[in-house]
């Protein structure tokens, strides 16, 4: 893409593609990197073949190893979430936040509204829709049952010290910690991959694919085996991070179209659904970014925003409303305690919830990035990184503190614990039941996770085809339908391997490695502003 005024180009005889193997299969035509493509694409088809042949056997593998993961590097993921924050902070404040992506004169793609609902749909749509209540719950009941031990070690879920028979003190706690995994810390994982992108592609005039990043640091070796690794990592990393959510989503329409109909539940369930949705979003697949994903994006956002504003009206409407505000101070009290890598006793807590959720969100953050990039050029690097990071932070807070705050008011002020007694799926549709037209506003919900898992899919597999095209923002559609296709197929193998427990095992243990790639991009984006020119 042409930029728009000064930028500084980075001076580079690699063509977009020119490692690509171009052909015709049938009336269909292939436009591929010959070794990102193939490795990514066979390793995939045989992880799934062999996950559905040995589907009986492979659960306790996939549990030793989220445990493994979880309970010996927690210390390592939120200390490299603490590094993403710090960056972005700074980069906001600094006088490099005056670049602009794509040029000085560079204007916009796409207007505010239409940039926050892609950004949101694809970010954390499922995510918000399976632990918008949940989480907030179970951080409640469990600080407020307070610390349990057995044989000197802590066995209780409650973040730091909990807050034992303190109704009051254990709501502010549990929304503090719900709030630190869905605000600042997500959003800069995705937010320092998605300058990265941006800016390398739009301004240095590198292909739009993770390697690009990392040419201040590798050089021409970033064309070679080194970006391969790369790309390979990013594939992985992005095809098990969405099959998770795919998972959570799965499960909870299972959940919700049983409470309100009275279908059946169980992994038959969830494994037509994942065929049924993976199947419409193939449909928005060739339908392409404007008319598929943006559309579909804005209607979810709207649909989500009369759902709450009905849960902020017939709620208890001043509790959520005072809640919004002392969540986010509480928040900022107990952020320095939840957010230290060291000497933590609440090791379930840390190892169950935090460690897994930024694994999770690193491996999110190739396809986040990456969507994020593509729509977000003209904007500037101070602009860019207010809007990724601080406003959807604002947004989740206000989430969490209308789903989850009613919940917990339900408890506390009614003595409703349905919610809190449920599974995690249902959770959401026993708190909306006891509200006025519940059949109405559970069918709103059940539409949300469906249409949210449908961008997600359908934004993964435009990202993931975009790194395994090298760099091609415009490949040949049947590769995105192979990729659609494969999303799916992933949930599913890991459905059958053992439910949420192999979908978060894959999302951790394609996320560690994936932090080590972004660790190193902080340092190559720095390095990359640094040579542009500033606007005023």
């Amino acid at each position: 893409m042409i930029p728009d005024g000064e930028v500084n180009p980075i001076d580079t005889d690699y063509q977009v593609g020119q490692d690509n193997i171009v052909l015709k299969v049938g009336p269909f035509g292939l436009d591929i990197h010959n070794r990102v493509f193939l490795i990514s694409g066979l390793s995939i088809i045989i992880f799934v073949a062999l996950t559905l042949l040995f589907h009986s056997s492979v659960e306790s593998s996939f549990s030793s190893l989220r445990d493994w993961l979880t309970g010996n590097l927690d210390w390592f993921f939120i200390s490299a979430a603490n590094v993403f924050v710090v960056l972005c902070l700074v980069l906001i404040v600094s006088p490099l936040g005056r670049v602009r992506l794509g040029g000085t004169e560079a204007k916009p793609d796409f207007g505010y509204l239409g940039w926050f609902s892609m950004l949101f749909a694809a970010g954390m749509g499922i995510g918000l829709m399976f632990f918008g209540v949940s989480e907030p719950l179970s951080h409640f009941t469990s600080a407020f049952g307070g610390v349990s031990m057995e044989d000197g070690a802590r066995v209780d879920w409650a973040p730091l010290a909990g807050a034992a028979g303190d109704s009051a003190a254990a709501e502010r706690l549990g929304m503090a910690a719900t709030i630190y995994h869905w605000a600042l810390h997500p959003w800069a994982i995705y937010a320092v991959l998605a300058l990265g992108l941006a800016l390398f592609a739009f301004n240095k005039g590198l292909p739009l694919t993770v390697r690009s990043i990392f040419y201040p640091i590798l050089g021409e070796r970033v064309w070679g085996w080194p970006g391969h690794i790369i790309d390979i990592l990013a594939v992985f990393a992005t095809l098990f991070g969405l099959a998770t959510s795919l998972g959570f989503g799965a499960s909870q329409a299972s959940a919700g179209l049983n409470h309100l109909f009275g279908l059946p539940t169980g992994v038959g369930m969830e494994i037509f659904l994942v065929l049924v949705i993976t199947a419409i979003a193939l449909v928005s697949v060739v339908a392409g970014l404007d008319a598929g994903v943006k559309r579909l994006s804005e209607i979810n956002m709207t649909l989500a925003a009369l759902l709450m504003l009905f849960v902020i009206i017939v709620g208890p409407t001043l509790a959520i409303l005072t809640g919004f505000v002392k969540n986010l101070a509480a928040y900022l009290e107990y952020l320095p305690a939840l957010s230290n890598p060291v000497g933590r006793e609440d090791a379930n807590f840390v190892e169950g919830w935090t460690a897994f959720y930024w694994a999770w969100w690193i491996s999110w953050s190739p396809f986040v990035g990456m969507f994020i990039a593509r729509v977000s050029r003209g904007r500037t690097v101070r602009e860019f990184l207010i809007s990724v990071l601080l406003i959807p932070s604002l947004a989740c807070v206000l989430w969490m503190s209308v789903f989850g705050g009613t919940a917990i008011r339900q408890v506390i002020d009614q003595g409703y614990e349905a919610a809190a007694n449920a599974e995690l799926p249902l959770q959401l549709f026993e708190m909306l039941a006891i509200m006025p037209w519940v059949q109405v506003t559970s069918f709103i919900a059940i539409i949300l996770v469906v249409v949210f898992f449908i961008t997600s899919s359908d934004s993964g597999s435009l990202v993931i085809d975009t790194i395994s095209a090298g760099g091609k923002v415009n490949a040949p559609t049947p590769q995105r339908v192979f990729w659609c296709t494969f999303e799916g197929l992933v949930a599913i193998a890991l459905i059958m391997g053992g439910g949420l427990v192999a979908l978060q095992a894959m999302a951790v243990s394609t996320g560690f490695p994936f932090t080590l790639v972004l660790l190193a991009a902080c340092v190559a984006v720095v390095k990359g502003l640094m040579t542009e020119p500033r606007g005023k």
